[in-house]
């Protein structure tokens, strides 16, 4: 009987982001970020996406950066920046082969157009990529993921503004630069599509009314794709060896009916889902893109010569978070209830089960994007976030028995595996929020993903310790058995 494995050197890990996890906003000369204004969502209201996607004034901004009173969890996370070398020997003894991280853009330049790079943030990066080779973790770097230097969305307006694209340029030539012998995978800006949703979390941008203009937003969605271009050409040239992958929230939908109209909707929702990864993917814009922006008074302007980059420099392989999926229908009132879900909200499918947090959960539906994105580009996929948000329960012996989050990861694990016999080129699975960190949306911690539990309350009480869960020795034998263990129950 054949054993049933993953791919001999798949890249098994779990996945991270700085402006959750490392903590540390004010130390080794760090500037504030973007994230560092999420004040903590009301336990009654974390249900709600609007205080993640609502539009930052200057006003707010500035209130959050000099509130003694507010709750600002992102700003200490959960101490990677002092516990790093713990965190990455637990992730070796579970097995990692890579480990997602990102790199605080403010942790290298303050105040993001700082003639000087910051030594003491480069430094520790240095540190953290050399635990990680101590133990043979290739680390898988994202350049910007949610924590643009506060600076650039007060003195620039930013992303909306084209001198943003040059001053990522030159913070992403700073790292690779310091980093090519180090780092081999890179990303260059987390859920890209996220722009669509907040335009103050994907792109720092600041609103002078408290609107949210869909010409801006678009505006500074097309100048990251050209600053994408650009970073991929340079790590190109500095490292030829260097992979640079894209990254995209991934929003599988169905058509809730066999209805033609129906259909035709699941449509449009993927044409804008898929717009993002198309352009960075494809080097293009795609044809629909035209009608889109026009019904939407879409206005983007280009200059000579943002074709051609995008067409010259696209990205080595696409990489996407999958959570969960969604129903598309073309007239909303004769469907069901809505169900929450990665700063969505959509029709809840009668088929499915979902968390604790109303999302739901389809693993079949990894199966599905993963043959449909492979279908469509034909390039290497790697899947950086996917896992279970939950309460977690500490015994009186300290131990945490997360079975549901096994028994979550088991079953999209299967889904995996079916992808690759479809013949889908997958490079890796790197679970969401490996060690407990504080949640993107609601900034609370007690929405847990990680195999490593971390001792900190909402409010950031506790002494941040580490202990592994249940589901940290289940991930050690995954790894070990590179997924024999779950495929040949």
């Amino acid at each position: 009987m054949t054993v049933k494995q993953f791919p001999k050197g798949f890249l098994w890990g779990g996945a991270t982001a700085a402006n959750q996890f490392e903590g540390a906003w004010n130390e080794g000369g760090r500037g504030p970020a973007t994230s560092d204004t999420a004040v903590a969502v009301k336990p009654e209201d974390r249900k709600n996406i609007e205080d993640f996607s609502a539009p930052m004034t200057r006003e707010k901004i500035e209130f959050a950066l000099n509130d003694k009173e507010g709750l600002y969890p992102k700003r200490w996370g959960s101490d990677f920046y002092h516990r790093y070398q713990e965190d990455i020997a637990l992730y070796a003894e579970m097995g990692f082969k890579t480990f997602r991280l990102s790199i605080a853009w403010s942790r290298i330049f303050p105040n993001g157009d700082d003639a000087q790079p910051n030594e003491e943030g480069l430094q520790f990066y240095d540190n953290v990529f050399d635990a990680c080779a101590k133990y043979g973790i290739e680390p898988l770097v994202t350049l910007s993921h949610y924590e643009t230097p506060i600076g650039i969305a007060l003195n620039y307006g930013g992303w909306k503004n084209r001198q943003v694209i040059d001053l990522f340029v030159k913070y992403a030539e700073t790292v690779l630069t310091r980093y090519k012998d180090k780092v081999k995978y890179w990303l260059t800006f987390n859920e890209i599509n996220i722009m669509g949703i907040s335009g103050y979390v994907g792109g720092a941008l600041v609103s002078e009314d408290g609107t949210q203009s869909l010409s801006e937003m678009y505006q500074a969605v097309h100048h990251q794709f050209i600053a994408s271009s650009l970073a991929t050409k340079f790590a190109h040239e500095i490292n030829p060896g260097i992979k640079v992958g894209m990254m995209l929230a991934r929003m599988q939908s169905y058509p809730a009916t066999p209805n033609p109209a129906d259909v035709m909707e699941e449509i449009k929702k993927d044409h804008e889902n898929l717009f993002f990864s198309d352009v960075q993917v494809r080097g293009k814009y795609p044809a629909y893109t035209k009608r889109f922006f026009k019904e939407n008074n879409i206005e983007v302007t280009f200059e000579e010569g943002d074709l051609d980059i995008l067409a010259q420099y696209p990205v080595d392989f696409m990489s996407f978070s999958y959570y969960m999926s969604s129903i598309a229908r073309h007239n909303p009132e004769e469907g069901g209830e809505s169900t929450a879900g990665n700063f969505l909200l959509g029709e809840s499918n009668p088929y499915l089960a979902a968390s604790d947090w109303g999302w739901q959960i389809d693993p079949i539906g990894l199966r599905v994007t993963l043959n449909n994105l492979y279908d469509r580009y034909e390039v290497p996929l790697f899947i950086v976030e996917n896992g279970l948000g939950a309460l977690d329960q500490v015994e009186e012996d300290g131990s945490i028995h997360d079975t549901y989050r096994i028994d979550y990861l088991k079953a999209h694990i299967e889904q995996m595996y079916e992808a690759i016999e479809d013949g889908v080129e997958l490079m890796g699975y790197t679970s969401w929020g490996c060690t407990d960190l504080v949640s993107a949306s609601t900034s609370e911690m007690s929405k847990r993903y990680g195999f490593v539990y971390v001792d900190a309350d909402d409010e950031g009480n506790g002494s941040f310790d580490r202990s592994r869960k249940d589901s940290f020795f289940w991930y050690k034998e995954v790894i070990e058995t590179n997924g024999a263990n779950v495929l040949n129950e």
